[in-house]
């Protein structure tokens, strides 16, 4: 029995499972969905850093981390906002990040799309500034290997001055991608500087500037990433892609719903939730495969709970909750995260992140889990 904080003061007793479930072992290639797990980055704590200093990774842990998705059958969308872009990565570990992901991938066989953005920029940009920005980054990502995505851009969203600069912007990267590319829209709950992505803050009439950039170079599209938690939306905008043109759902809210689809198409995912959840999200996939969306639902539902706690407002934290499982799964040797995030969510919120996280089978060796929350409660002053 492990005694947790309450939100409202307190402290309640709880029961953690005796004995994991067990894992699921395939490693088939999932084939009715295509599904990636936007990965974190695993910190160095022994590194003599500050919140301000550039990140320091261990770059061991972090590629381990990798091969679990894969082995499981996973993509990996790399160095994308899970893996703190612009929140503690800046743009050089971010490329080595990217350089060094990319080659384990071709080692053992695994997916990767990366993140291509215009974090090497500091202050105001023009929009030439911007182009270039975007272009050294998607130089970089192309020449591993690697496919692209197109991220949405801080310093694009300051120096556009219409829906016209978008078009501009993002055609100009299209023409020059060697290959098809996801399009990354992400809303302003994950990146406040974000507002008025495509031109306005009249989310249908961004809808009607995103959907021009794929109509205008359809052939350069794979497809787009939505993260805007809205599923209605989400699935309007799906019905409306040209054929060939994936939606990849980013919406940790709605996710099963989105995935499974209805008798008018499905969302394929690209997941931040897909971190701590990647050998049952594989396991719900390869139901899926069967056909069986009803065992699809009763394996990925009871997984949102932890989800939406998880990404709860302000949701650009969710990094933390994420990598606290990280720690408490095994996956690493310790809570540290690059720029100190792991102070940026709440005891309780942490405390809950666990016991939802226990209850859905998270965790390989529930006693090491168990252990490892108690150590961190200890520092927090819980009583034991």
């Amino acid at each position: 029995m492990i005694r947790l904080p309450n939100a409202g003061g307190g402290v309640r007793e709880y029961t953690p499972r005796p004995a994991p479930a067990p894992e699921p072992s395939e490693s088939t290639a999932l084939t009715s969905r295509t599904v990636f797990s936007a990965a974190h980055v695993v910190a160095d704590p022994y590194a003599d850093t500050t919140p301000d200093s550039p990140a320091a990774v261990d770059w061991d842990a972090t590629l381990a981390f990798r091969r679990h998705l894969w082995s499981h059958g996973l993509g990996v969308a790399e160095a994308m906002d899970t893996a703190q872009r612009g929140m503690g990565l800046d743009w050089d570990g971010a490329a080595e990040l990217i350089r060094r992901s990319a080659a384990e991938a071709k080692a053992v066989g695994g997916r990767i799309a990366c993140g291509v953005g215009t974090d090497q920029l500091s202050g105001p940009a023009s929009l030439v500034r911007v182009r270039e920005a975007y272009e050294e980054q998607l130089a970089l990502v192309e020449g591993t290997g690697s496919q692209a995505i197109l991220m949405a851009s801080r310093a694009l969203a300051a120096a556009a001055e219409s829906p016209d600069d978008y078009l501009d912007t993002y055609a100009h990267l299209l023409r020059q991608a060697s290959e098809p590319v996801i399009l990354h829209w992400l809303g302003p709950m994950f990146d406040p500087a974000l507002e008025g992505y495509w031109g306005s803050t009249d989310l249908d009439a961004a809808t009607s500037v995103f959907l021009d950039v794929i109509a205008a170079h359809p052939d350069k599209v794979d497809g787009i990433k939505v993260s805007l938690l809205d599923a209605q939306r989400e699935i309007d905008l799906r019905r409306r892609l040209p054929e060939g043109v994936r939606c990849y759902t980013g919406d940790d809210f709605n996710y099963p719903e989105l995935i499974a689809g209805d008798d008018q198409g499905f969302s394929h995912a690209l997941l931040g939730i897909f971190d701590p959840l990647g050998p049952l999200a594989a396991q719900a996939v390869r139901t899926l495969d069967t056909g069986d969306v009803k065992g699809f639902r009763e394996i990925l539902d009871p997984t949102v709970e932890l989800s939406r706690h998880l990404f709860q407002p302000p949701t650009r934290f969710y990094k933390t909750g994420v990598v606290l499982l990280a720690w408490l799964a095994g996956h690493q040797d310790h809570f540290a995260m690059v720029g100190g995030l792991q102070s940026a969510r709440s005891l309780p919120h942490l405390a809950r992140a666990y016991e939802l996280a226990d209850g859905l089978d998270l965790f390989p060796d529930p006693e090491l889990a168990e252990s490892r929350m108690r150590s961190l409660l200890t520092v927090y002053g819980v009583p034991r």
